[in-house]
């Protein structure tokens, strides 16, 4: 059974992990630290297993794959894989889930705080030497926002999601869940037309799927406060990145999205 890892790179770092347990799992594992997506063919030939994380496996590629059994992706989403290929060929696929969740959720709330307290402007301030020749002991040029009693909106409360939510809380935030476009109405959960315009920040956890692809646009963003923030660790495609720079994209002001993607 030949088994390879094309992308060993993107989760490994200077060989941080230890691969032991995937070698007793698939004897004569090759670890590819990076294959370019158009060798990614020629690199699975006569492979049973397969494992990877950013690239796509495509319908071309899985039929060219006679030997291939079992697709193992190091990653939550799965939009990167030709699913229907996959599922005609009897070709099993697997993600990764509930992982990484403690990283997430640091990461979100550091964005939120990086954007609430305009730590990028405020440190471009004092490289340039403005906060020194200042008249007054500190510089207001920039509004910053505490968290406290703000609203914290999340579509996808999975367990990122809840994690977001449980530290959002702690600094003093109310949490509101949308419920997903594509998804099942859940009690106590906001319809997401409903929440866009109650929240100062939106926080993204859900899968890309044709019901969530592009479900932040331009009309959504006309729906949500002036100085509200829009997180995104999933899947960029959950927003119109075009929508970000039209004639309602401006009108936002200071509106900010961080299109952090976690191609988990």
């Amino acid at each position: 059974m030949r088994s390879v890892f094309l992308d060993y790179a993107t989760v490994s770092f200077n060989g941080d992990l230890d691969p032991g347990a995937l070698r007793r799992a698939m004897p004569g594992l090759e670890l590819r630290e990076n294959t370019p997506q158009a060798a990614v063919p020629e690199a699975i030939a006569g492979a049973t297993v397969i494992a990877l994380n950013k690239l796509r496996i495509t319908r071309e590629t899985i039929a060219a794959s006679p030997d291939l059994k079992l697709i193992v992706l190091a990653a939550t989403g799965t939009n990167n894989v030709d699913l229907e290929a996959a599922r005609e060929r009897g070709i099993g696929v697997c993600n990764l889930r509930d992982y990484c969740t403690a990283s997430v959720v640091q990461h979100v709330l550091g964005t939120m705080l990086l954007l609430t307290q305009r730590l990028r402007e405020y440190d471009a301030l004092v490289r340039s030497g403005a906060w020194a020749r200042g008249d007054q002991f500190c510089l207001l040029d920039f509004p910053i926002r505490e968290l406290v009693g703000r609203r914290l909106g999340i579509v996808g409360y999975g367990t990122l999601g809840k994690g977001v939510a449980q530290v959002a809380q702690a600094f003093g935030m109310e949490v509101l869940v949308a419920n997903r476009p594509g998804g099942a109405r859940d009690s106590g959960r906001i319809d997401l037309d409903d929440l866009l315009p109650q929240v100062d920040v939106l926080s993204l956890h859900c899968p890309l799927s044709p019901a969530t692809q592009g479900m932040i646009g331009a009309p959504q963003l006309a729906r949500m406060k002036p100085d509200a923030v829009l997180v995104n660790t999933a899947r960029g495609a959950l927003v119109d990145s075009a929508a970000l720079g039209t004639g309602a994209g401006e009108a936002r002001g200071e509106a900010a999205e961080a299109r952090l993607q976690a191609e988990r």
